[in-house]
């Protein structure tokens, strides 16, 4: 792949899904493409750019975008957020709640990892105050396929090796003929799978108590990750709570948005939903 294709399928990757793919990382763009290139053929990267120059809002644009995102994820990753999040911040809100009913969006969720742990440890919970609530989840990934994926609840061995005790697979997971891992009714019926683009709007999900993001705006130019927080702010409740990772923030991005009194490393809203905007 010469400069020139780099360049223009980084520019599609920023303007399809906000992610910076740096030229010290051009590795990424060949391995990440490398299906698409087989099952229609290209030998080469410069003929799938051919191809979507020829039909620029194909679906093989759309695919070849959420291709070059990043996929990696685990069981339990980042668990004292999680731990925190089933521990303390949905109880607090489920006290509060007037109908009992939380909802959690894992954006950015790739094959569902995130959100299945988050299950887990809710099935697993005698918190007193979540028992007697409804706690959804909705996981969202820009890739159509990961998406199927993460909505079957199939893993393979190498997957549940990485976070998962044997105590949680065996408890939460049944064994396939074909070796792989399958996650059991009760977890898959607590959580909802979606195709969403962190660069849309996401008001057809609805609100969210809270909002876990984590991982993700990393990679994406600064002017994409304050597009895609203002997206994500908008859907938190009056007393919803974003989470980001441990080395992401939103300061200096949105205005309105500022980090919670009580919750270390989470960010609330300051003002109405519509007041938001994204920082100078």
């Amino acid at each position: 792949m010469d400069e020139t294709a780099f360049q223009e399928i980084a520019e599609l990757a920023l303007q399809g899904s906000g992610q910076s793919i740096p030229p010290e990382k051009s590795y990424l763009v060949e391995a990440r493409l490398s299906p698409i290139l087989r099952r229609e053929g290209f030998a080469e990267v410069e003929e799938l750019l051919a191809c979507i120059k020829a039909r620029p809002n194909s679906k093989l644009s759309g695919e070849a975008v959420a291709a070059l995102t990043s996929k990696q994820t685990h069981f339990f990753s980042g668990r004292p957020a999680l731990e925190q999040i089933v521990r303390h911040i949905l109880p607090k809100m489920a006290q509060a709640s007037k109908d009992g009913v939380l909802r959690v969006w894992c954006a950015g969720g790739s094959s569902g990892q995130e959100a299945y742990s988050l299950a887990m440890m809710l099935e697993e919970s005698d918190d007193e105050a979540l028992n007697g609530a409804k706690v959804e989840i909705l996981s969202t990934d820009i890739c159509d396929k990961i998406t199927a994926k993460a909505r079957a609840g199939r893993f393979g061995h190498f997957d549940v090796q990485k976070g998962l005790s044997i105590q949680r697979l065996l408890s939460h997971f049944s064994r396939l003929d074909t070796g792989d891992w399958q996650i059991s009714k009760t977890l898959a019926a607590r959580v909802g799978f979606r195709v969403h683009n962190l660069m849309e709007e996401a008001s057809g999900l609805g609100l969210f108590d809270v909002i876990l993001c984590r991982n993700v705006l990393s990679g994406m130019a600064r002017p994409k990750r304050s597009q895609a927080l203002l997206n994500l702010a908008r859907q938190l409740t009056d007393n919803g709570l974003l989470i980001l990772g441990s080395d992401e923030t939103a300061n200096g991005l949105i205005t309105g948005l500022a980090p919670s009194k009580d919750v270390r490393g989470a960010y609330s809203r300051k003002v109405a939903a519509d007041a938001l905007q994204t920082a100078a």
